[in-house]
């Protein structure tokens, strides 16, 4: 039987992760630093199995990374800082420097790890991917503050400055353009280059955005899934940014526990990056609508013309490169936001976060007006 290290292992795609290795018959060992927002503060969740070894630690202290690592097969890096705040130290600290302190011990200490599967983001796609029917295919950067106080969401052309059309991103480009999606693809240069010279086994994963049960709702940076459904679990009318019409892809997070466990004993899949993402774009009123319907309420997305500094307009991730390898997503949305939901009116103290969440990001300028 594998020994596996979960880094992360008591959140939200860690413990998914946890409980497949388990049914496959891994002996599970977690390192978890159990923070807030996600955690009340050293407080293990009730989910995380009985069956795991659990140590409470933080990926940058060399002692607890250096005793999660003994004996270990293994490893499933998920341990991260994600958030909308402006701490941007603390996001390259915990995802880029924890991941380096990771391969460091492995190296220096020669530790018989066979392989290492890291989470990245499809953040690290920026705008993504565009097609322009005078320039072809185009990487647009970040879209400039005064297109977005002039309410002109769409993304334009950087070469001529006319319309373009969305495709699916692959993994060939990456345009990183805020605090989280710089930090991640910085984890993703450790991770596989210095597997790649040192003979351990690497992959990054990309994910798309992953929701379902155990997702927490005290963190902002959780998604829509949970801004909406807790917002209309409360009675209130959940909140679109610029018109509503951004494209996303949904995932469900069983989905990523099954592709991280693929990859994880697939060597196909070694030095590799791969895309993990729902396969459909869907609106964000389009989210909305449905998440109204699966839940039975009268609840229309309100539109009061704000932005969020930074965000994405569009992104849909291109995951054929993973369906090569046998892998593809199961669950339709209807379902996630029914699981979600159903798991979210179990816990104590839902409430509405959202408006606490709101107010900070006004105050810090991520989330701003636009003009009439």
């Amino acid at each position: 039987m594998p020994n596996a290290l979960v880094t992360g292992g008591a959140g939200f795609i860690g413990s998914h992760t946890v409980d497949l290795l388990l049914a496959r018959g891994y002996r599970v060992r977690v390192l978890d630093a159990l923070a807030p927002p996600v955690h009340l503060d050293g407080v293990t969740p009730d989910y995380l199995s009985p069956a795991v070894e659990f140590i409470r630690g933080d990926v940058r202290d060399r002692r607890a990374m250096r005793q999660a690592l003994d004996g270990v097969d293994v490893v499933v890096h998920l341990a991260a800082y994600q958030d909308y705040l402006t701490d941007f130290s603390r996001f390259f600290d915990v995802n880029a420097t924890g991941t380096a302190l990771l391969y460091e011990l492995i190296v220096n200490d020669r530790l018989p790890v066979q392989k290492v599967v890291v989470a990245s983001s499809q953040s690290v796609y920026g705008e993504g991917k565009y097609r322009c029917p005078v320039d072809g295919i185009v990487y647009p950067p970040l879209r400039p503050e005064t297109q977005l106080k002039a309410r002109q969401w769409e993304v334009r052309c950087p070469q001529c400055g006319g319309p373009v059309q969305m495709e699916l991103s692959d993994e060939a480009q990456v345009r990183p353009h805020n605090q989280y999606a710089m930090s991640k693809y910085a984890q993703e240069m450790i991770a596989l280059n210095l597997g790649q010279r040192y003979g351990i086994p690497t992959v990054a994963m990309r994910y798309s955005i992953t929701q379902g049960p155990r997702q927490s709702f005290r963190n902002a940076y959780s998604g829509i899934c949970r801004i909406f459904v807790t917002r209309m679990l409360a009675g209130q009318a959940p909140i679109a940014y610029e018109d509503g019409g951004q494209l996303r892809d949904y995932v469900y997070v069983g989905d990523v526990a099954r592709a991280n466990v693929l990859v994880l004993e697939d060597p196909h899949a070694d030095y590799q990056v791969f895309n993990v993402g729902g396969g459909h774009a869907v609106s964000v009123l389009q989210y909305g609508a449905l998440a109204a319907q699966v839940l039975g309420v009268d609840l229309a997305v309100a539109v009061p013309g704000e932005y969020r500094f930074g965000d994405t307009r569009h992104i849909v991730s291109d995951i054929s490169r993973l369906r090569g390898l046998g892998w593809a997503p199961t669950t339709p949305l209807p379902q996630i936001i029914a699981d979600y939901a159903a798991w979210a009116r179990q816990q104590p103290g839902l409430g509405d976060p959202y408006a606490q969440a709101e107010q900070v990001m006004k105050q810090l300028g991520t989330v701003r007006t636009a003009g009439p």
